[in-house]
């Protein structure tokens, strides 16, 4: 019987899941030049106020002393903050202690900032010194800020591909943060023998060891190490960061029987990634709202550690469903309902946009199918669109506020997209959705060339949904989101080989939406 590809090959491809052979992490392999072992994960900063800002960095102190070991000696590490690359002038500067029971991570917050400035940090222990990271302080909360401009990223398998997007991001001068809107690592089983670069451990993620071995082997990509010395992150998790269609109860890739509960796994992932990322959080709560002035105010969500599970496409609707949780929902309204900056920016892990999907023939026959007339359809369930009153309660807040100014910043689906976001048939909002950094698109999903069967699809996507004004399904890249008093500019740029670490990256589309008009339309130049 031919293989048909499934309603989320549009939006998103599968996880690489075939069993694969071993691969070995090393202090060498995480090490490049003379750069000492003890900080052989570099640095990073994120999460930045005014004030302060998280800085992040890792410690090797014994050779044994490897990520996800649970060995080595609980050490002191010192950390600095300084106006100039040289350090002549240490304006914040202080002490901690890391172990083996938080993997020898450290995360401390330099207090004592001036606002909207741009400082140097380093970190050193055992007689050795870090490399030097670059950040950057949002600016004063009732500063009168004329622009910003964020990366924007998400769904990067190391398995596929190299985080050139990553490195693009990291050359730029002009960035207050890079955000990052989920996948930032991948669980799934690698296949060696198929893949690109082989994964650590060689094995899906189960345990806390597991997990933190592989958020240590994302931070030896040289382009990822370059961007988080550079820019400071803010940073939220979808699926991947603990399972494939992750819910609160459990996942579809998850099997009690053979892999444990749930429970004890989620767990794992979580401190895992609080350990490894630079991002503030309250006990296990990872949404947060920052502010940049009075130009925008950036709320950050999490879509999966409360949300209901996924209904199946075409069943009634779970009056219990929930996307956000009850605690999540009223936090979010109420700065919805309360926020006072010119633009209100949310970073959004699944798309908000209702989207009718075309469902595809099999592959062989994709490239003759007419996919704009007649097609059956269906829904991604994954989405918000398996949340509907979640949804509406968050478009009628929005439109209650009647200002124009929302923004919806989107991961996940491996694809280009910018949505008009439709209440009882009237735009309240703008979505962007940047592509992946690596992860499979529709192209590589089907494995035929880029920009041809893909088109059809694209073409049907927009003929069934008059909302998406752009959709892309074959590149991928990073987003550089410009904000100003009067717009908000999305543009994407695209890389010519995933595979290739040096591949050019250039600039391809732009949309932006304008203050007051909540609907998207192409942007010049």
């Amino acid at each position: 019987m031919a293989s048909s590809v499934s309603r989320r090959s549009v939006l998103r491809a599968a996880g690489v899941t075939a069993a694969g052979t071993a691969a070995t992490f090393t202090l060498s392999s995480a090490s490049t030049g003379s750069e000492a072992p003890v900080f052989a994960h570099g640095v990073a900063s994120g999460d930045p106020m005014p004030d302060s800002v998280l800085l992040w960095t890792r410690v090797t102190p014994t050779a044994d002393a490897v990520p996800g070991s649970g060995k080595g000696p609980s050490v002191e590490v010192r950390w600095e903050v300084a106006a100039d690359a040289g350090f002549a002038d240490v304006v914040a500067s202080g002490h901690t202690r890391t172990g083996p029971e938080r993997d020898h991570t450290v995360k401390v917050t330099a207090g004592g900032l001036c606002a909207s400035a741009a400082y140097y940090y380093r970190f050193s222990s055992r007689g050795k010194i870090s490399p030097t990271g670059r950040t950057r302080t949002a600016p004063a909360h009732e500063e009168d800020v004329a622009r910003l401009r964020f990366g924007v990223v998400s769904c990067a398998n190391w398995a596929v591909g190299h985080f050139a997007p990553y490195g693009y991001l990291a050359g730029r001068d002009d960035l207050n943060a890079v955000i990052h809107l989920g996948d930032y690592l991948y669980e799934g089983n690698p296949n060696p023998a198929g893949d690109l670069r082989p994964s650590v451990p060689p094995n899906e993620l189960i345990t806390l060891s597991d997990y933190r071995q592989r958020h240590a082997m994302y931070k030896t990509d040289d382009h990822l190490r370059r961007l988080h010395a550079r820019h400071p992150m803010i940073a939220t998790w979808d699926d991947h960061e603990a399972a494939d269609n992750a819910w609160s109860g459990g996942s579809p890739s998850h099997d009690p029987a053979t892999e444990g509960g749930w429970p004890a796994r989620l767990k794992a992932a979580h401190q895992a990634y609080f350990e490894w990322m630079p991002v503030r959080h309250r006990g296990d709560k990872l949404y947060r709202r920052l502010k940049f002035g009075l130009l925008a105010e950036l709320t950050m969500l999490d879509l999966r550690t409360y949300r209901t599970r996924q209904p199946e496409p075409g069943a009634p609707e779970d009056p219990e469903g929930t996307i956000l949780g009850a605690d999540q929902r009223q936090w979010f309204l109420e700065g919805l309902a309360r926020g006072t900056a010119s633009w209100n920016v949310i970073g959004n892990s699944v798309m908000v946009t209702p989207i009718k999907v075309p469902a595809l023939p099999p592959r062989e026959k994709l490239a003759l199918a007419d996919l704009l007339d007649g097609q059956p359809t269906t829904v991604n369930t994954d989405q918000w669109d398996g949340y509907t009153a979640d949804r509406r309660r968050v478009l009628d807040t929005i439109a209650a506020r009647g200002r124009g100014n929302t923004v919806f910043l989107t991961g996940d689906v491996h694809s280009s997209w910018a949505n008009d976001v439709p209440r009882d048939g009237t735009s309240v909002a703008a979505e962007f959705v940047c592509p992946s950094v690596t992860s499979d698109n529709i192209d590589e999903q089907l494995g035929i060339p880029p920009r041809t069967g893909s088109l059809k699809v694209e073409a049907a996507i927009r003929a069934l949904n008059p909302q998406v004004k752009f959709v892309e399904l074959d590149s991928h890249g990073p987003g550089v989101l410009e904000v100003t008093r009067d717009a908000v500019r999305m543009n994407w740029y695209y890389v010519a080989d995933r595979r290739d670490p040096a591949t050019s990256v250039t600039f391809a589309h732009a949309f932006r939406t304008v203050a007051g008009e909540p609907w998207v339309r192409p942007a010049n130049g």
